[in-house]
């Protein structure tokens, strides 16, 4: 089965960029391109692709509108924004409009080829430091509710060995630090297909479809240090 994908940004020599990238996986087929949010709308109810790639800065209708006119109109068009910002307010405001991933325009092969996999199965992707971003936002909410008994301090982070082995609990902890796998792996001095292994694991293992769900979760159960 091929997953069908649509790239829509208005910079040609970008898209072309990405078009290669995606093509080197035989699985994956572009079916078509476009260069605004207006265009995105017809290419999307002519070829009902898979996964659609969005520029969120775009001349006539921006990557963030055209992802909430998307979701309205096809309510399972899977939706990933490109951007060149990390700001937290951008990734949460592109979310809230129903996109499922999140990548930075300074990705590497390997992330945008990942973000696709993902998202075409059902899970959201976040590009790792927009995830390591979030995670301080959260802490400084988190800092603010200490005296509520909410914020869980480094001192008491219980690691959920009844849960994780040892080895996936260090790998948890550098998903929560916004790590890619190549980061872990280079951390770890293990290779990263092995990392990609251990995600899966704690993925299976904590029940959420993704590393960032995961993440979350993993901050709410004081099970990593938020730094």
């Amino acid at each position: 089965m091929k997953t069908n994908i649509i790239i829509i940004d208005d910079h040609q020599l970008f898209r072309e960029g990405v078009k290669r990238i995606l093509e080197f996986e035989k699985s994956f087929q572009v079916v078509a391109e476009g260069d605004d949010g207006t265009e995105a709308l017809g290419l999307v109810e002519e070829y009902r692709p898979d996964v659609v790639i969005m520029d969120i800065n775009m001349p006539q209708m921006n990557g963030v509108e055209a992802t909430r006119k998307l979701i309205e109109k096809y309510p399972d068009t899977k939706v990933i924004i490109l951007s060149i910002h990390d700001d937290e307010n951008y990734v949460t405001h592109a979310l809230q409009t129903g996109a499922m991933g999140y990548l930075l325009k300074e990705m590497d092969a390997d992330a945008l080829i990942e973000a696709v996999r993902v998202v075409a199965e059902g899970g959201s992707y976040l590009h790792p430091k927009v995830t390591h971003n979030l995670v301080n936002e959260y802490r400084k909410l988190a800092a603010g509710a200490v005296r509520g008994g909410s914020y869980v301090p480094a001192a008491d982070i219980r690691r959920p060995l009844h849960l994780l082995t040892r080895r996936e609990c260090e790998v948890l902890q550098m998903l929560a630090d916004g790590k890619s796998n190549r980061g872990i792996g280079e951390a770890l001095y293990i290779s990263e297909k092995t990392v990609k292994n251990h995600v899966s694991n704690i993925l299976q293992k904590m029940n959420v479809n993704d590393r960032t769900q995961a993440v979350v979760s993993a901050i709410k159960n004081g099970w990593v240090e938020v730094r």
